[in-house]
């Protein structure tokens, strides 16, 4: 009975050895002898060659009812190029061919002398129809080529923020160059080279768009909050400054100071994304208000003042005297008008733009923790924003808070630091936001190729002021509004807004001092309802011409914004 077991085990021992080997043989021969063919059958089952699939994802504006608009499209079509050393009677081609679709000359007859190439793109962008109507000329030497390009409907509108699409001067593929087309490249490209995937597939794949925990890690279309309506008034409004004032060039920011989403962003000279090379000034693509660092004068006042008051330092109605000058460190600290106001209670350092003030209440905070809070406020750290190319503030002059008192006195009203603009309103906006900093961000969601949406939630910032620090800056802000800028001509009898206004003398680099005569940035911020804020408002110009300060500049633009504002997403009054 022993033997027994012993030789059935003994033959089904043997029998899984030579199924193993039978195994082993298999499958070498189907992953080696045929794997090529096996792998391409495998594929074939899996994607077909789609030439309909668009090569680059969608961005999206989103108007005030969600709708969706598109900033940036991929299209398809066809180009024409050029063999020289076979293209029949060029002066005729060239009549046809520009008949119908138009085609430069000059570079049309370069093209033609290149003998030493076979082919030279001369036009593109070509419909199906031209494509047929250039195909039915049946000129020798013509080549038809698929083409796919990307187009900005909305022309200039939010340039900077959208970006373009180009060459990277590394590769021979597009890639996305400045702006969101950069920051979102890998989101925006097509990682699947114009396949098609079988939808039992892609079932199980797209599960990766519904639970990834970075919702940009896959390819799609991206949307923002960029309202087109506001981003059109607000560039129109840049425009005229720059016709009434010439400035080297201005800008501004409309942004929910809440949530950080920005609805609005632009600068002024701009540029046609569908037409970047025509640009001489590379510069222009740059968002500055993202990569640009400026001393932003009073503005920073407000900030001060908050500081003085949320450590206790000073309250509303603490008073100073006020001497119209001030020696600090051997250098001179003055008001504007260098004119003595004695003894004033802290309001009227914000209504009447005082610099002695200001630097009286940094003094007063104590420098360590003046400057603790303006490091708090993010003045000198990433916002986070979802750009590329973001710089940060520059607070090396106020170091530990041991530095020369001049420095801290200077740094008060927004002199001898530099920040950028997009940390300049989210250090604004904790003002308007109960003390806490928001994250600015321009993408709210990503759109699958699937038809899954993701939505993109952005944290909070810290809590850099108490609420009541906040409420208190913001009832002195509306006193400035409602009497001070332009002595009260812009009060809004139903509505309550928050403002300041900023002159800061530009530095010059030859001399380390400043540009003499009236070489100014003027800025502005503002926000509003201030009784319960839905937008913030910066605005810059670089060296604008025939103004010196900047209430009168600004102060009437701002109003027509914000009475734009107000009847677009018809706000209630508040007053």
């Amino acid at each position: 009975m022993k033997s027994n077991v012993v030789v059935r085990a003994r033959f089904l021992g043997g029998l899984f050895i030579v199924l193993a080997i039978l195994l082993i043989v298999r499958l070498y021969f189907v992953q080696v002898v045929h794997g090529a063919e096996y792998r391409e059958e495998g594929t074939a089952q899996y994607i077909q060659s789609d030439p309909d699939t668009s090569g680059r994802g969608s961005i999206y504006f989103t108007t005030k009812d969600g709708t969706l608009v598109s900033a940036a499209v991929s299209l398809s079509g066809y180009s024409i190029a050029i063999d020289p050393k076979t293209l029949a009677d060029p002066p005729v081609a060239y009549v046809k061919l520009d008949a119908i679709t138009p085609i430069d000359k000059e570079s049309f007859f370069t093209s033609v002398a290149n003998t030493t190439s076979s082919f030279q793109n001369v036009a593109g962008h070509l419909s199906d129809a031209q494509a047929a109507d250039i195909q039915k000329l049946g000129i020798s030497g013509v080549i038809i080529s698929p083409d796919e390009w990307r187009e900005y409907p909305g022309g200039a509108l939010a340039a900077q923020v959208l970006g373009f699409v180009g060459y990277d001067g590394t590769s021979t593929v597009r890639v996305g160059e400045y702006g969101l087309e950069k920051q979102y490249d890998s989101t925006l490209s097509d990682s699947s080279s114009g396949l098609y995937v079988n939808p039992f597939a892609e079932i199980f794949a797209n599960m990766q768009d519904v639970v990834t925990t970075d919702p940009s890690a896959h390819q799609g279309s991206i949307i923002t909050s960029i309202e087109p309506d506001v981003q059109q008034e607000l560039e129109t409004l840049l425009a005229q400054i720059k016709k009434q004032y010439n400035p080297v060039f201005d800008g501004g920011i409309i942004m929910d100071p809440h949530t950080g989403a920005i609805y609005a962003m632009a600068m002024n000279p701009t540029f046609d994304p569908n037409d970047y090379s025509a640009v001489t000034d590379p510069d222009v693509y740059q968002n500055i208000l993202v990569s640009g660092r400026y001393e932003l004068g009073s503005i920073m006042k407000p900030l001060t003042m908050a500081a003085g008051i949320d450590s206790g330092a000073v309250t509303a109605s603490t008073t100073y005297d006020d001497m119209g000058c001030i020696t600090v460190s051997g250098a001179q600290v003055c008001n504007f008008d260098l004119k003595p106001r004695g003894v004033i209670p802290m309001g009227q350092i914000l209504d009447q733009s005082l610099n002695v003030g200001a630097s009286w209440v940094a003094t007063k905070t104590s420098y360590p923790t003046f400057t603790a809070y303006m490091k708090s406020y993010g003045l000198a750290s990433s916002t986070g924003i979802d750009l590329p190319n973001e710089q940060v503030g520059n607070l090396s002059n106020l170091d530990d808070g041991s530095g020369p008192a001049v420095n801290f006195d200077t740094a008060a009203f927004g002199q001898g630091i530099t920040v950028t603009p997009i940390e300049m309103i989210r250090a604004l906006s904790a003002l308007a936001n109960n003390g806490v900093l928001p994250t600015p961000h321009v993408v709210t969601a990503i759109e699958y190729e699937s038809g899954i949406t993701r939505t993109i939630s952005y944290p909070q910032g810290p809590q850099v002021l108490k609420a009541s620090s906040a409420q208190t800056l913001t009832s002195m802000l509306e006193t400035v509004y409602d009497n001070y800028e332009l002595n009260g001509k812009i009060k809004m009898q139903h509505y309550t807004a928050a403002a300041k206004t900023g002159t800061a003398q530009i530095p010059d680099p030859q001399t380390g001092g400043y540009y003499p005569g009236e070489y100014y940035i003027h800025s502005f911020f503002g926000y509003l309802p201030a009784s319960d804020p839905r937008f913030i408002v910066f605005l810059y110009a670089y060296h604008p011409i025939g103004q010196e300060y900047s209430a009168y500049t600004w102060d009437e633009p701002y109003y027509a914004l914000e009475q734009f504002l107000i009847n677009y997403y018809n706000i209630p009054p508040d007053r």
